[in-house]
This record gives structure tokens, sequence and C-alpha cells, in this order.
């Protein structure tokens, strides 16, 4: 059954590069070859993903969007976009129609939840190339609690949680609230972890990338991770992918081909560890 809203979109694509009717199919990825730019989409002060660093935007996604523009022979084009109210708003401002102030939106987005039940509500973009498996850790000074006990072991120590996340939740909800006072909240999650580097927070849970990235600069001498569980903690991880425009379906297949090609060369494994992130592929990666 052929996609009308997919059909009329390839044949506006293949109408502005000069294409044959007949190849609008092949449009989106031909366009992007065509202009020699593809621009990806990457979120705002999110380190260890992407953020500004001396004027320049730099981390793990902006590595990987650099390494598949090369790949595809293009330039890569990367713009921040700053998080909306939730994920959906962030992928019409930054895939399928742009954002209030002008903000044009990408060919590529990444950072993406790959999940079903998500992308079903979101039939506007196509859900692709899961690249990686997130989850959260708790971590903290070793001289100062028992990262194995309890967390009502740890009343009284300051807990440093990125505001309103699930780490946040889950610190200030549990065992009957117990720990609420004790919760010290930050703008992100590097943040938090920054305040354990620097003696102002004992302990932090916050995701898996942004522990590792941060004391890859120093710090695991006197920080370590919990290696067991959280007790009731209903997070169990997950994966996260990338995002293009519903009728760019052929920039998404060229895009997942580089993707797992990258994975299975070592490539993928090697970018994270130069961010010093130990690279978890995604589940949905089989």
């Amino acid at each position: 059954m052929i996609d009308r809203r997919g059909l009329i979109g390839g044949m506006g694509a293949a109408l502005a590069l000069g294409l044959l009717p007949g190849m609008a199919r092949a449009a989106p990825l031909a366009k992007v070859k065509a202009l020699g730019v593809l621009r990806v989409v990457v979120y705002k002060d999110n380190r260890p993903w992407s953020w500004e660093e001396g004027g320049k935007l730099v981390g793990l996604d902006v590595d990987i969007a650099h390494a598949i523009a090369e790949k595809l022979g293009v330039r890569a084009d990367v713009a921040q976009i700053a998080a909306d109210e939730s994920v959906d708003d962030d992928l019409r401002n930054g895939v399928w129609k742009g954002g209030l102030l002008g903000f044009v939106p990408g060919d590529l987005m990444l950072h993406v939840p790959f999940d079903r039940v998500f992308a079903s509500r979101n039939d506007q973009v196509a859900i692709i190339a899961p690249y990686y498996r997130e989850s959260f850790q708790f971590a903290g000074i070793k001289s100062q609690l028992d990262l194995e006990g309890m967390p009502p072991q740890w009343r009284g120590r300051k807990l440093a949680a990125e505001l309103d996340s699930i780490p946040d939740f889950y610190l200030l909800g549990s065992f009957g609230g117990l720990l609420a006072r004790d919760v010290a909240h930050y703008m992100s999650g590097s943040e938090a972890v920054a305040a354990v580097k620097d003696g102002k927070a004992d302990a932090v849970l916050a995701s898996r990338a942004q522990i590792e990235e941060a004391l890859s600069h120093g710090g695991a001498d006197r920080v370590a991770v919990r290696r067991g569980p959280l007790p009731a903690f209903t997070s169990p991880g997950w994966d996260i992918g990338m995002a293009v425009k519903e009728n760019s379906r052929t920039l998404g297949d060229a895009v997942e081909d580089i993707i797992t090609a990258m994975a299975a060369s070592g490539q993928m494994k090697a970018l994270f560890a130069a961010r010093g992130v130990s690279w978890a592929p995604a589940l949905a990666m089989g």
C-alpha cells in the first residue's frame, strides 16, 4: 500500500532536486548528498552527549554525527536544540516542523528514545538506528557512605540528582520520603556528578554515561559506583536511537547501515572510549 504522505513528501524533495518522479523515494538521501551537508540536531547542555566547550560543540552525539556524515560523503552541520516539555515536542521542533523562533529542522536527530509505544504516537518521524543502552547508576565518595547498603542508611548525607528526573523522584519518594531532606538538586545529571567530584555532595544518582565520563577526568580514586541494584528502583534502562522525517526513509536506511557497520567494526566502542564511556549496545540492536 502506498503511503500518501511519504509519497507527497518524496515528490516535493525530488522536484527540488530536479529528479524524475520515479526517483521520488530516493530523494531525501539524494538531497543530502546533492547539498553536501547533513544537518544533525543534538540536545543543548547534554553532557557527555553534546555540550559547548571553549566555544565548540563537542560530545558523543557530536562525534557520531560527524562519523555518519563522513561515511555519507558529506559535511555535518550540527545544531543544538533546547529540551522542551516532552520528547514529542523535541521531535516536532527538531525534525519535522521546526521551532517557533525559526529553528530549521534537521535531517537527523540524535538521542531519541528507541521505544515502540513512543514511536507509535510520533508518526511524523521514523525512529531508527538504536546505538546505545543507557541506565542509571549510584556513585559516591567511598569514605562517606556504604554504597552497597540500603538507602535509609544514607540519611543525613547530601545526595545529588538532576531536578525533576527519575533519580530525583526516586530519592525524594522512596522509603516514605526518608531521604527527601538530603537531596540536592542540579540542573543536569552531569552537574550532579560534578558536585560529588568537587566534594559538594556525598553521592549521586545519574546516568551511567554521565558518571563514567566525569570520572574519566579524575576522581575515580575517591568515588566508587554501586555494584548491586537499588531496591525498588524500577528503571531497567533504555535504548537510545535517532529520528528522521517520516518521508526520509532512504536516509534512515543509510544511517542504520552505517551504525550497524560502526558497531560491528569496533568503531562505536572506540568512539565511546575516547570520551571515557564504555559502550553498551542497545538491546534492539540484537
